[in-house]
């Protein structure tokens, strides 16, 4: 709570000072501050102003006693930077205050609440068309362009020591580590690190970059690295590795990874070879089959449980955990039926081109690509029949085959090489499914928050310091969000939520608080419920304004707003105050 009052201030053998002051409440502490001088204000005046401090609303014309010169938006800005400072993350940058790294800290800083182009950043940091307190906040006056770009070449050399003491925070020995990659497309021809290679962002014909990320077992972000773009993911791993037995000096450690990245040579060529390294991952289609195949892998095995260890030769020293979940089984062949129609549509088109009468569709190679195109669009050929002649083509389904695939529907096998007495089957599973936190850190960083792509910068060492950027700036957030989790529409009783699951293999249920704040849109304290960048924005119109006595001789002082419930219980959660 804020609230503004007279002060008269004793001055020795001088008269007394008269100042405008307001007192706030940080966390448990009351404190004021002087806003103004009014010691040359006229008595009346004063008591005119006094009076309307306490209450008075019939005062005539003391509005014309004060102008508000400019505004600008603050408590956004409050939260992210109060939020960072909490986290120690800019002595962690750099011990001491500098130019370069107060510059890191508004690039870091606009990812969460603004991202833009340096250009577009520059001009927003600038007195002349602040768009918000930031560049006030850290001090930073006239801001060009390239002095961001001089940061970006100040902070890459750093990483690794950051990196490091960001794993001495979050990891320790024995730790479950979660890493996964992910791509982004790149704007130009003119960089090193970019390559074709397989896109997650649907942008087959551009160019793009691999980075992989490490995070702790609870999704807290703690290194990233860059790969050019046509780096396969398995690949990345032995880098991964290195880092974390040599820079974070961590002896003993369990890696987690999905199918695709601790693949079977990855085992044997990296990490049988690693003493103190510990993995979990899971098997693919194939290998799954060939366990059915082969006896070891029988659907008997769930008829009461939905959890299962098995053994195999070829998997020797290790434990393959098999889970059955029916939802996910009903919805794979859901999912198949409706590819299975959309193919057998596009290739009846097919063959009745091959029967029309006029511009008639023949030949063995013509007819090919055709169909060749419906199979690569659908991915669905390994489940047809295909006969094709040099006059007609003819398709049917392959139902043994589509049969023995939806017999091992909705199941999957974690793979691990740690024993029971290490690690419970149940927490083996629920470790690998926490591989989910990183694909929800790419969301962040990709699309829904911080918007790393796309990527425009040409040269390599920029496009590494960029993505550093982008992962500081969501280790920031995502402690952020943890914070702030009660008055977001996130989950904030895991517990309650692990309670109504009937197993670990079982979808993830919503707890009954985040259910009832789901539907009532609102809090237990009936403050309304918002999603992150919501409630940034809300934030955001917490302005800072700077406000002119138009007495002579007075000098401007700035004035924040008061916060409403909903920003001032922000603030509660993140323990910071709008008062920087």
């Amino acid at each position: 709570m804020v609230s503004m009052f007279i002060d008269v201030v004793p001055n020795r053998n001088s008269r007394p000072a008269v100042l405008l002051r307001e007192s706030y409440r940080e966390q448990d502490k009351v404190r004021k501050r002087t806003l103004a001088n009014l010691s040359d204000w006229p008595a009346a005046k004063i008591e005119a102003l006094r009076a309307v401090l306490r209450g008075a609303t019939n005062l005539a014309n003391l509005e014309d006693a004060f102008e508000i010169v400019r505004s600008r938006p603050h408590g956004h800005v409050a939260a992210a930077l109060g939020s960072l400072r909490r986290l120690k993350l800019d002595t962690l940058i750099a011990p001491k205050r500098s130019r370069e790294r107060e510059l890191c800290l508004a690039m870091i800083l606009a990812r969460i609440l603004n991202p833009r182009s340096k250009l577009a950043l520059a001009r927003a940091l600038s007195p002349e068309t602040r768009h918000s307190t930031l560049g006030e906040l850290l001090g930073l006056g006239a801001v060009e362009d390239d002095e961001l770009y001089e940061a970006m070449d100040w902070l890459l050399p750093r990483q690794e020591r950051i990196e490091s003491a960001l794993a001495k925070r979050h990891l320790s020995e024995g730790s479950l580590i979660l890493y996964d990659v992910s791509s982004s497309y790149f704007e130009g021809r003119h960089c090193p690190l970019a390559r074709l290679g397989y896109s997650r962002d649907g942008k087959h014909d551009k160019l793009q970059i691999v980075f992989g990320l490490l995070t702790d077992g609870e999704g807290c972000p703690v290194a990233v690295e860059v790969f050019e773009g046509n780096t396969a993911d398995p690949k990345t791993v032995p880098a991964q590795l290195e880092k974390i037995r040599g820079r974070f000096a961590l002896k003993e450690l369990v890696l987690v990874g999905d199918r695709g990245m601790i693949t079977r040579a990855r085992i044997e060529q990296d990490l049988k070879k690693t003493p103190g390294v510990s993995w979990i991952t899971a098997l693919r289609g194939p290998a799954i089959r060939k366990l059915a195949e082969g006896g070891f892998l029988q659907l008997s095995l769930f008829d009461e449980k939905d959890l299962a260890e098995i053994a195999s030769p070829d998997y020797p020293g290790e434990r393959l955990i098999v889970c059955r979940n029916p939802l996910l089984a009903e919805e794979r062949r859901r999912k198949r039926e409706d590819l299975l129609a959309a193919t057998e549509k596009e290739l009846q088109k097919v063959a009745a081109a091959t029967s029309r009468a006029s511009r008639r569709l023949k030949g063995q190679d013509q007819i090919g690509l055709r169909v060749g195109r419906v199979l690569g669009r659908f991915k669905m050929g390994k489940h047809f029949r295909l006969e094709i002649s040099e006059q007609d083509f003819r398709y049917s389904r392959n139902q043994p085959q589509i049969d023995a695939e939806a017999a091992l529907d909705g199941i999957y096998v974690i793979r691990t090489n740690l024993t029971s007495q290490r690690m419970a089957s149940e927490d083996a599973v629920r470790s690998y499914k926490r591989l989910t936190a990183i694909e929800r850190a790419f969301r962040c960083l990709k699309t829904v928050d911080l918007k790393i792509r796309p990527i425009n910068h040409r040269l390599a060492e920029r496009v590494r310091a960029h993505v550093l950027l982008c992962m500081l700036a969501y280790y920031v957030e995502w402690h952020m969000r943890r914070a702030l989790a009660p008055i977001l529409f996130d989950d904030d009783d895991k517990a309650g939520a692990e309670a109504l699951r009937s197993s670990v293999v079982a979808p993830a249920q919503r707890s009954p608080r985040a259910q009832l704040k789901a539907s009532t849109k609102r809090t237990e304290d009936s403050l309304p419920v918002s999603s992150f960048q919501d409630l940034l924005r809300d934030l955001a119109t917490l302005a800072k304004n700077e406000v002119q006595p138009k007495q002579a001789n007075l000098k401007a002082f700035d004035k924040i707003t008061p916060p409403t419930p909903l920003q001032q219980k922000a603030f509660t959660l993140l323990g910071v105050s709008p008062h920087l």
